[in-house]
């Protein structure tokens, strides 16, 4: 018995490409019934867009088996029967291990992608001519227990505040849940231990000033009902959701860029696949000056070493990673040994 397929035209740079969806009833949001062809689609009406945000990146494809309630896994390497015209670049993970990861040139490549299962679209920070030196200062803005995208707001123009002072031109989208992602384009000059390091410095400064409301604590035991500034996303191999990336959630929510003018009246869950394109059509991508204007993390350098010399360290990180140097103990503070 034949599969039920349909072929979709995704117009590229290179012409018009032909790309077979399998199973398009297939209902990958179970709550509003929208299926494997509605996100092809979504991604054929965004994908100028999708690929000024996430071409020319090492990319992570979130995949589903089934639906978004079913398994998951992350496919970062070519999977077999990869198309000719999709590439792939040799990238280093924290254990220094290599491996060739997926690249997205092209709308066609993404609808590939969803062909693949994926939902999720995680681009890395960093371009395909120099992965080991990101052009974006990302930061993740995550609301802890008791509180929510409201709270995640003033923190995000404080800290726009603070990369201006720094000297940085700063966009903003929404996570798809409840934070906030704010990006600065940088000079892709310093390796990722440099901007990770830049970002800490970004966080201090924004804690200082917003003492109640943020925290750069990384234990959870310590954050409080505060925002969290979540610096270990500026690690190597480590990715959050890009611009216009679906979410695996059940209103089929989008990633979605927005202005800093229309930040404190947007509703983040009015963002989805079905109104996005819309948006898009009708307000354009208020990204599409992102890379024009790429800035350097030198202020944001000197703060750290600044704050160095002031007896503030290295900050832990993610517990995959192997130790690094100058990391405090990766012990949660309640069970760490008491001095007698």
């Amino acid at each position: 018995m034949a599969t039920e397929a349909t072929t979709l035209t995704v117009d590229g740079p290179n012409g018009p490409r032909e790309i077979r969806i399998s199973s398009p009833s297939r209902v990958l949001w179970p709550e509003l019934g929208l299926t494997k062809l509605d996100l092809a689609r979504y991604i054929v009406e965004v994908g100028d867009a999708f690929i000024s945000a996430n071409g020319d990146r090492p990319i992570s494809l979130q995949r589903f088996s089934d639906n978004i309630d079913g398994d998951q896994f992350f496919s970062k390497n070519p999977p077999k029967g990869t198309p000719d015209f999709i590439r792939s670049v040799k990238v280093v993970y924290p254990s220094a291990r290599s491996h060739p990861q997926l690249v997205l040139d092209e709308p066609a490549a993404a609808v590939w992608a969803v062909q693949m299962n994926t939902v999720v679209f995680h681009p890395w920070p960093s371009r395909v001519e120099n992965t080991d030196n990101p052009d974006q200062l990302r930061i993740d803005l995550d609301p802890q227990p008791g509180t929510d995208f409201d709270d995640a707001i003033p923190a995000a123009l404080a800290l726009k505040d603070v990369l201006a002072d720094a000297g940085l031109t700063t966009f903003i989208k929404t996570s798809g849940n409840r934070g906030l992602h704010v990006y600065a384009p940088i000079e892709p000059s310093h390796e990722f231990l440099d901007v990770r390091h830049a970002v800490i410095a970004a966080a201090r400064e924004l804690e200082r000033r917003m003492p109640d409301k943020v925290t750069t604590a990384w234990w959870k035991e310590e954050r409080g009902e505060r925002v969290f500034v979540d610096f270990n996303q500026a690690n190597r191999d480590r990715t959050i959701a890009g611009a216009y990336s679906p979410r695996a959630l059940a209103h089929a929510p989008v990633s979605c860029p927005i202005t800093w003018n229309e930040l404190e009246s947007v509703d983040p869950k009015n963002f989805t696949i079905l109104s996005v394109p819309g948006r898009l059509k009708t307000l354009g991508d208020p990204w599409s000056a992102m890379n024009s204007e790429a800035g350097k993390i030198d202020v944001l350098l000197q703060w750290w070493e600044r704050d160095v010399a002031a007896g503030l360290g290295e900050m832990p990180f993610p517990p995959d990673y192997p130790k690094m140097p100058g990391e405090p103990t990766r012990v949660q503070p309640s069970r760490a040994r008491k001095p007698v």
